[in-house]
């Protein structure tokens, strides 16, 4: 069985290090690669250069909406409108729960939107629940 590649586009740094603890605990054979961005993420899948990335395409992308230099919206919008990136599933994982927040990524085709638990267990869970989905129960694109 492959690893699996995740890319986390978050600036928060207590939920970077929240979140790569919450996937080594789940024990899934995965790299969880991060930039801290909107421009870094762009860079990161090679769509500001219009080439294919340095690394693998990742498996899945979790992407927070309130990033600097472009925003969470602007970034999936960037994402599903490429033809090398549209494929990859983009969950949002992020502290908003505004329904005009929900309404937008869904229009502009993001795969499922979680709002961050803010109790460490509940978050825990959550990303158990994710990766569980996303890489024993769904057949991935094997583009990369």
């Amino acid at each position: 069985m492959k690893k699996f590649e995740i890319l986390l586009v978050e600036d928060n740094e207590g939920d970077i290090v929240l979140t790569a603890e919450a996937f080594e605990e789940c024990q899934i054979d995965s790299n969880l690669n991060v930039v801290k961005n909107g421009k870094e993420a762009l860079n990161y899948l090679g769509i500001e250069t219009d080439q294919k990335p340095k690394n693998a395409y990742p498996d899945i992308i979790l992407l927070d909406i309130n990033l600097p230099l472009l925003n969470g919206h602007e970034v999936l919008y960037q994402i599903k409108n490429n033809e090398k990136t549209k494929h990859i599933p983009v969950i949002i994982l992020t502290t908003s729960s505004a329904s005009v927040d929900i309404n937008k990524t869904y229009e502009n085709y993001a795969n499922c939107f979680i709002t961050k638990p803010t109790d460490i267990n509940d978050f825990f869970e959550t990303i158990k629940i994710l990766s569980k989905f996303w890489f024993q129960t769904v057949m991935l694109s094997g583009k990369n």
